[in-house]
């Protein structure tokens, strides 16, 4: 029986700070990066935003 081998990369979610709509997907290894912020374009407000990583994925 072989062993499962430990993933550290997971799948998370880009919402938009000032519009709270989730538009991107990205891998972001959990070991070393625990949040994740980075400005990109929200089709909602029609200009670049200030998008955080959420884990939880509907």
């Amino acid at each position: 029986m072989a062993a499962k081998k430990k993933t550290w990369r997971i799948t998370v979610a880009m919402q938009c700070k000032e519009c709270g709509k989730t538009g991107y997907f990205t891998n972001i290894n959990k070991a070393t990066t625990p949040k994740l912020e980075l400005k990109k374009y929200c089709n909602k407000d029609k200009k670049r935003t200030l998008h955080a990583s959420r884990e939880k994925l509907k």
